[in-house]
């Protein structure tokens, strides 16, 4: 437990002499001991006014100010996590099995297809204490083989790494076109299970299935699975549970619309959780669209949404470039390019005297273009400039490469890392003190933020960010506190020293600094007896009130004390 006092005062005044502060308020208001019978009196209510007004209110603004300054930074550390994570990159349209794992409550399982569709669900019991490893490998096999299993994502939460080594099993039994096994963070998952959403969008499913349902999905499209949950639930962030929850509340949600506007949605495979955070789409047009959608088919253009009950012109205006419709009627649909500037396209399109089809992607014609002819009085330079771009590389996805992380082969739990490991891990959180790195233990390791780099690195998120795979070195291992501390300076020697060719250098910066010390010893000591000396001279002089400086200084005269 912290507490934290304003103390101004650094001594206790001697009797009947005053502080500096209370000095300045005494100056401010004329108050003086002349030998009037009021003057005690007066001067009383002046050490009152300082100690029970003004140095009370001045800690509680302080106090104030350094937890909102901490508010600020939580939030904003546990945006950019959420940022990264929903930016983190998609597997794609691939078949995907679900492993929501544990032990007596067995692992849950779920198939979806490559639109995300629920095509089987199972529950096994391969772990203790039933152990039906073998009928659980026979049960998974035919999954995988009846539905064609592309990918295995597996929650990374209890009994993770047992249904690792399963899921690495099965894929040794499979002959050829053998599926890839990811670890996905599961977090959130549970919250999903239980939500109104969940309970609409899978009505007839079991609450524990739902959980491997959007472990699937999340390792297919982390964007279009995240945004079910509420952003606070899937804790990436740092004291989050703490700070205001109106300030992270609306941070969060202008970083979740941002995630969703930059990559774009597909308005015929989007949830309504998905279409409500497009810019202009409101919950009640989100499900409007999805209704429309079910009950007359797939949009074959961006326009067809003007049908939609509640989404008029202005909505539409909106949101109409953050929407794709692939396979539609114009092949434009499919780019970030907006409805209103079609037009434009269309001169381009007659300039080069070529079809939409044959435009899209060709570098050499695009780039041979001077976006200057193609404006008027409502597209300038900038807008034709960003046109031509966006055809020449239509509805790209901001988001990185797919790539996973293998984890070590019998390393599972904490007591089987060793100092001087070198492993590969995936990155689940980033704070203002370091990164937080999953190596496959259930528990995952810190590389604290001096141990990213040679260099200075004043912001973590400089080096790493959360969803990233990297390759780090175990420095110190602490079973009974399931501690774990890694670097990824791969040259740091085991134990959390610097690599034999920094240690030269590291003497001479000690060097330097022990100068520095003795000097600052040495000067602290003439400074505390100079102090000793000073302090008869001050008490004299406390009473003509000098100027205060610094902070408090500048709050007092904020508040009007002073010259």
């Amino acid at each position: 437990m912290l507490t934290l006092h304003l103390e101004p005062d650094t001594e206790e005044p001697e009797p009947g002499e005053r502080t500096i502060y209370e000095g300045r308020i005494a100056v401010r208001f004329g108050i003086a001991d002349k030998g009037r019978p009021a003057d005690s009196w007066l001067l009383d209510t002046v050490r009152w006014a300082w100690r029970t007004k003004l140095q009370v209110s001045l800690g509680i603004d302080t106090r104030m100010r350094l937890r909102q300054q901490a508010e600020k930074d939580a939030v904003d550390v546990f945006a950019a996590n959420l940022r990264d994570l929903l930016l983190a990159a998609p597997a794609g349209t691939r078949t995907t099995m679900g492993l929501d794992p544990g032990y007596r409550t067995g692992v849950k399982v779920a198939v979806v297809d490559a639109t995300g569709k629920v095509v089987a669900t199972q529950v096994i019991y391969p772990h203790k204490p039933q152990g039906k490893s073998e009928e659980a490998l026979a049960v998974l096999g035919a999954l995988v083989a009846r539905f064609g299993v592309e990918l295995i994502a597996i929650g990374n939460g209890t009994a993770s790494r047992e249904t690792d080594a399963l899921a690495a099993e099965l894929i040794s039994r499979i002959p050829e076109n053998k599926p890839t096994k990811v670890v996905v963070s599961e977090a959130g998952a549970s919250v999903y299970s239980a939500s109104a959403y969940a309970s609409q969008e899978l009505p007839d499913m079991d609450v524990s299935l739902r959980g491997a349902v959007s472990i699937a999905r999340r390792l297919q499209d982390p964007l279009a699975e995240l945004v079910k949950i509420e952003p606070k639930s899937i804790g990436v962030g740092q004291y989050q549970h703490d700070v205001s929850e109106t300030l992270l509340a609306r941070s969060l949600g202008a970083v979740v619309e941002d995630a969703v506007n930059a990559v774009g949605v597909d308005v015929n495979t989007a949830s309504v959780p998905l279409l409500s955070r497009v810019s202009g789409i409101a919950t009640s047009v989100a499900e409007s669209i999805v209704a429309h959608r079910d009950k007359n088919g797939p949009f074959r253009s961006r326009t067809a949404l003007l049908d939609v009950p509640r989404l008029g012109p202005k909505a539409f205006e909106q949101c109409a470039g953050f929407l794709r419709i692939r396979g539609g009627d114009d092949p434009l649909d499919t780019s970030a390019v907006h409805p209103e500037a079609y037009p434009v396209v269309r001169r381009i399109l007659a300039n080069t005297g070529r079809g939409v089809s044959e435009i899209i992607g060709n570098t050499t014609v695009l780039r041979s273009l001077k976006p200057v002819e193609f404006t008027d009085d409502k597209f300038g330079v900038p807008t034709v400039t960003d046109i031509i771009a966006e055809l020449e590389k239509p509805g790209r996805d901001p988001r990185p490469e797919f790539k996973t992380a293998e984890f070590a082969a019998g390393i599972e739990k904490v007591a089987d890392l060793k100092p001087g490991m070198v492993l590969e891990g995936v990155v689940t959180n980033v704070a203002a003190f370091g990164a937080f790195v999953d190596v496959g233990v259930h528990q995952d390791g810190l590389v604290h933020v001096s141990a990213m780099s040679h260099n200075f690195v004043k912001d973590p998120r400089e080096v790493v960010k959360s969803g990233d795979v990297v390759k780090v070195k175990v420095v110190e291992v602490d079973v009974a506190r399931q501690r774990i501390g890694l670097t990824l300076r791969l040259d740091d020697e085991p134990g959390g020293g610097a690599p034999k060719g920094d240690q030269s250098r590291g003497r001479a910066q000690g060097e330097r600094r022990g100068g520095n010390d003795n000097r600052q010893r040495q000067g602290g000591q003439g400074k505390q007896q100079g102090q000793r000396n000073q302090q008869g001279r001050n008490n004299n002089q406390r009473r003509n009130a000098p100027a205060p400086s610094g902070a408090m200084a500048d709050a007092l005269r904020r508040a009007g004390f002073g010259q």
